[in-house]
């Protein structure tokens, strides 16, 4: 056949475009070419054609296409190295274990942190059964409140459109209280009313026995109450400076309130009340002092020791010159004053067996407006009240003439004439001191008994 091709052969040198199996007539019709020559080592040279793979057994000779894609020989895959491509299933494992291991560690610590700062749960505090507190014990502060709180009672006072609240305790088992006279003020007369709170909370009216604005001491009395708490009453004589004690009462109505402190004086003079024109409302107290704190409401309340024994009543106290304006009332800054119980029990018997107590006298008027040193006989100048010396009372009897300066008290100074009233007070009638008098420059020792004027 003219132009045709030669069987099994592909024509075409190295180099020459072409597309795969494709023949060429040989230039001028000539000699067909030799095969082409294969590279060293048996490889094909360039642009020859590979034979195809071999059949399977029993194929025979397969039919060369000329037309035919060269389908270059499928390679078997290189057998896998250890290492080479993905990890081994069992590596995995192990390094999804490894994360699980250290999560749950991480976990657990973190839950434990929460938990102990109270992230999961409430928080509950510790705190000591009251059942297991002991007992108070006798001369502290709790054992003395414990025993005597329910002997101190607190007293509503109205009369006179005025009311007040102040502080009693009971005295004996009849129903009898002592408090202060300032305390019970509103209730003197026809109008007035008492009522008595005890400390369990039961209330009771009262009525006044008796009361003597000079001592300042009052009792009350309540009827059909059983199971009363009279308060062991102690000797203020023997009470020093800084001895503990305890004051109890209503300050500003708040009923049973403590507090604690020392003695910080004895027989210090004072003066309290004057708010009557006619002065009938002072008292002259040779008082205990004492920074247990009082404050208004605590007026008639027992000053305890650390026995229990009231040794005196919480009466008045000191307070700053700018504290109370305009109505208001002071609270304590430390300088409380309490009456003697020695003296407070022969007022209290007094006035619960007459209904009256006396007051111990010299018979002499005193100059009160006198700046000097000591206690002035005389009256204020102006003042035409008659003899500065009562005739035939004490004074009189001893010798004391107006003009007279008093400056000591069985060796005690006295500095005004309200310290001598208070020194004179904290005796009884009968008794016999002996007065320093500064007469004509001279000093006199000048003995005398003393009088009894009754009170009111």
């Amino acid at each position: 056949m003219p132009g045709g091709q030669g069987q099994g052969e592909a024509s075409g040198g190295a180099g020459t475009p072409g597309y795969p199996g494709a023949a060429h007539p040989a230039a001028g019709g000539g000699p067909t070419p030799p095969p082409p020559a294969h590279a060293p080592g048996g490889t094909p040279a360039a642009g020859t054609p590979s034979p195809g793979p071999a059949g399977p057994p029993g194929d025979g000779l397969r039919r060369y296409d000329p037309w035919g894609a060269v389908v270059p020989p499928a390679e078997e895959p290189a057998p896998r190295r250890a290492g080479d491509g993905r990890p081994r299933r069992g590596a995995l494992i192990a390094g999804a274990v490894a994360i699980a291991l250290t999560a749950g560690l991480i976990g657990g610590g973190v839950g434990v942190y929460l938990e102990r700062e109270g992230q999961f749960s409430e928080v509950r505090l510790p705190q000591a059964a009251g059942s297991e507190r002991a007992s108070a014990e006798p001369g502290s502060i709790a054992g003395i409140a414990e025993a005597a709180l329910p002997g101190v009672v607190t007293l509503h006072v109205r009369g006179g459109g005025s009311a007040g609240t102040g502080t009693g305790f009971v005295i004996d088992d009849r129903g009898h209280i002592l408090t202060n006279a300032h305390v019970v003020r509103p209730a003197v007369g026809t109008h007035g009313s008492i009522q008595v709170t005890f400390n369990s909370g039961d209330t009771a009216g009262a009525e006044i026995v008796g009361q003597d604005a000079g001592y300042d001491l009052a009792v009350v009395k309540v009827t059909g109450v059983s199971g009363l708490t009279p308060l062991p009453l102690g000797d203020s004589d023997g009470v020093r400076v800084g001895d503990p004690v305890v004051a109890i009462g209503a300050p500003f109505d708040l009923a049973g309130t403590v507090t604690s402190g020392i003695i910080s004086a004895v027989n210090r003079p004072i003066t309290a009340g004057g708010e009557e024109s006619d002065g009938s409302d002072i008292s002259y107290v040779n008082a205990l002092q004492t920074d247990a704190p009082i404050n208004p409401g605590n007026s008639g309340g027992p000053l305890v020791d650390l026995d229990g024994r009231v040794i005196g009543i919480n009466s008045a106290i000191r307070a700053p010159e700018s504290a109370g304006a305009e109505g208001s009332q002071a609270g304590s800054v430390g300088l409380g004053f309490a009456i003697p119980i020695n003296q407070g029990k022969d007022i209290a018997e007094q006035l619960i067996n007459t209904g009256r107590a006396t007051h111990p006298v010299i018979g002499v008027t005193l100059d009160l407006s006198y700046r000097g040193t000591g206690a002035r006989v005389g009256t204020a100048a102006g003042n035409d009240s008659g003899n500065a010396v009562e005739p035939g009372g004490p004074g009189d009897l001893a010798g004391l003439r107006e003009g007279d300066v008093i400056t000591a008290v069985n060796g005690e100074r006295v500095r005004s004439g309200d310290e001598l009233i208070v020194k004179i007070r904290s005796h009884r009638p009968g008794d016999a001191l002996v007065l320093t008098v500064q007469r004509d420059g001279e000093d006199l020792e000048v003995p005398v008994t003393l009088g009894e004027a009754s009170g009111g």
